[in-house]
């Protein structure tokens, strides 16, 4: 073979070649550029967040805290400034704990019946568990009203609480639901085949094992009934939430105290969350 011969066996070589380079360059700028889009999502999630916590810090020259004038940690030194801001926080805090305890309680059971028993009427109990979460808020709002005023009940503490619950409910039974589908029944059979009574098997055997879903339920549950505003609006009355409270400072003063509380509510939040997040992968190891 000559050199001549050699040659346009290399460039031959060469050009089979060029076309997988130019399609792996295609791949990775998909790659590059699928990750930049993504970036900018997440900076558009979290961008109102940077500035609540950022705004925490300004010194506003008057009522509205909305531009930045210089930074401070006086509004961390007195948090509870306003008494009525403190007191619509603890009336949210308030509502949202004792909803969601009793919303765990129903939703769980119901997501318990529901996986465990076929009867009469579950297709039913499924569409009016979706209904909830798929009507809008407002319309919502308006009924629980409607039917408040029908049974003559005074708006305040207890219309709130029923309101929550009623739409924590749903979240708490679908979100148990998906976690109770993947349990595996023959470990109750195998507590209850070496004597153990069926409420002695729930509470050691059963609910051990789907506490995380439980758990998870009643995070989203609380988080959705502390900053809910519509529905509390129609049947809130004369009482003010946190949520109620920030609508109607908008109008009149936004003192950076909001943003303060607002910002130790989050932190709190994501303690939590890292303390769960550990707590379980220690059990995982373990």
């Amino acid at each position: 073979m000559t050199i001549a011969d050699h040659i346009a066996d290399a460039n031959k070589a060469v050009g089979s070649t060029a076309p997988k380079r130019s399609f792996a360059q295609r791949i990775n700028l998909g790659d590059n550029l699928l990750r930049a889009v993504a970036i900018l999502v997440l900076l558009y999630l979290f961008l109102p967040i940077f500035v609540i916590i950022l705004f925490s810090f300004n010194k506003p020259a008057g009522k509205f805290n909305y531009t930045w004038q210089g930074f401070t940690l006086d509004n961390w030194a007195d948090p509870f400034k306003y008494p009525a801001l403190t007191d619509a926080l603890k009336l949210s805090l308030n509502v949202a704990a004792v909803s969601t305890a009793i919303a765990v309680v129903l939703g769980t059971l119901v997501a318990i019946a529901l996986v465990r028993q076929r009867f009469r009427g579950d297709r039913a109990i499924d569409t009016f568990l979706i209904l909830p979460l798929t009507a809008p808020e407002v319309v919502l709002g308006a009924s629980l009203l409607t039917l408040f005023l029908d049974l003559g009940w005074a708006a305040g503490y207890t219309t709130i609480l029923i309101a929550h619950i009623a739409f924590e409910v749903s979240f708490i039974a679908m979100t148990v639901r998906a976690r109770v589908r993947g349990f595996d029944w023959t470990l109750e059979d195998a507590s209850m085949d070496l004597g153990a009574s069926p409420t002695r098997t729930f509470f050691k055997v059963t609910l051990p094992l789907i506490v995380p879903g439980i758990i998870a339920a009643a995070m989203l549950s609380f988080a959705l009934s502390l900053d809910d505003f519509i529905i509390t609006y129609f049947v809130s009355g004369s009482t003010v939430t946190y949520p109620l409270y920030v609508n109607a400072a908008v109008k009149a003063a936004v003192p950076p105290q909001i943003n303060v509380l607002a910002t130790a509510i989050l932190a709190i939040s994501l303690l939590l969350l890292a303390i769960g997040t550990l707590y379980r992968r220690k059990r995982l190891d373990a």
